[in-house]
């Protein structure tokens, strides 16, 4: 029997999920809608689920909160670390100006296809010739054709219904062509929001409505206000993308939270984040060349696609380690068990690195 459903199972029409936003910073909910929706599909039987995609957005977006496109992409790799399907997308954030939703749906899903399509295997391959970090290692296993799906909550939903905010061209080639996988609160009403849709309604077979049962109120809005008034996040957000944001000096967060924050040997910034970079090297900045309240230039913006993220130990060892301009903070030497902690959490951290 078990032969059987394996046998069944490969032969379930394949799709994959990308998820478009800001993500800044990204939440664990934004990877729990992942999760979520992943369980659904399996669950139902009806369809395999081959990977997933976060695609944050261009900076021209210009909404109020959003940080530089370096830094969101640091975030993003450094929260999806742990997953082994999801994984970051940086190609939107790479065009001349912000892309609407269905060109970032149908850029990916042309891309897979080809892929799949390409007797090579190279399909589109980046300039160097190297494949993009986002897509899926399983997609040549089989030779039928992958179906994008964008993933959401029930908040992108409700704004098709708002006047002017999206083309209603865009809102049926997304439905129609590719298809929604809506997260819901309990106790919402999405199907209210389809009923008063023309376009909705006429299209609801590919509009999947899924209940999350376990809440999570913890949003990227919350998170940046608790930062700049100098309170905690920690257990809201990842670690990992909260030491990058302390590093960094994001969303205005208070010099005391930094301070506390810096530790010898602990973090590191180098250029190997990117995806279609894969045969770069580690280029180290040391301290005295860059605070760490520093953002990358614009000339190096100009000059380089990859972003500033989090690394191997300094070379310098444990010295004074500047946080702002003119100031100093004494490095105390860490207890073993914070040396411990600390080496754990750079392995990790150096995950990140291609």
């Amino acid at each position: 029997m078990s032969a059987f459903m394996e046998e069944t199972k490969c032969l379930l029409p394949r799709i994959a999920f990308i998820a478009c936003g800001c993500f800044s910073p990204p939440t664990p909910m934004h990877l729990r809608l992942f999760e979520i929706a992943r369980d659904h599909f399996e669950m139902q039987g009806t369809h395999k689920v081959v990977g997933g995609i976060i695609s944050p957005t261009h900076d021209s977006y210009g909404k109020k909160g959003l940080v530089s496109s370096l830094d969101r992409c640091a975030m993003v790799k450094l929260a999806v670390q742990s997953s082994n399907w999801i994984r970051l997308s940086d190609w939107e954030v790479h065009q001349s100006q912000w892309m609407r939703t269905q060109s970032v749906l149908q850029y990916h899903q042309n891309f897979m296809n080809n892929y799949i399509n390409s007797p090579s295997g190279a399909g589109d391959a980046e300039p160097n010739g190297a494949l993009p970090g986002w897509l899926p290692t399983s997609l040549r296993e089989r030779s039928d054709p992958v179906q994008l799906k964008l993933l959401c909550g029930a908040d992108l939903l409700e704004s098709f219904a708002v006047p002017g905010l999206w083309e209603d061209a865009d809102i049926e080639d997304i439905v129609a062509n590719h298809g929604l996988v809506v997260i819901t609160r309990c106790g919402s009403n999405p199907d209210k929001f389809i009923f008063n849709s023309d376009i909705l309604t006429k299209y609801q077979r590919n509009i999947t409505l899924i209940t999350n049962w376990v809440a999570n109120e913890v949003s990227s809005t919350l998170v940046r206000r608790l930062l700049s008034r100098g309170q905690s996040v920690k257990y809201l957000i990842d670690d990992l993308v909260l030491e990058y944001i302390k590093r960094q000096r994001l969303f205005n967060v208070k010099s005391k939270y930094i301070t506390d924050a810096v530790r010898p040997n602990h973090l590191i910034f180098n250029h190997a984040y990117t995806d279609n970079n894969k045969n770069a090297t580690s280029s180290l900045i040391s301290e005295q060349d860059m605070d760490e309240s520093d953002s990358p230039s614009p000339q190096m913006q100009q000059t380089t696609s990859r972003v500033f993220c989090c690394g191997d130990t300094s070379p310098r060892g444990p010295k004074l380690l500047r946080v702002g301009p003119g100031q100093a903070v004494q490095v105390i030497t860490m207890q073993k068990d914070e040396i411990l902690e600390s080496e754990a959490k750079k392995q990790k951290i150096a995950q990140v690195q291609l």
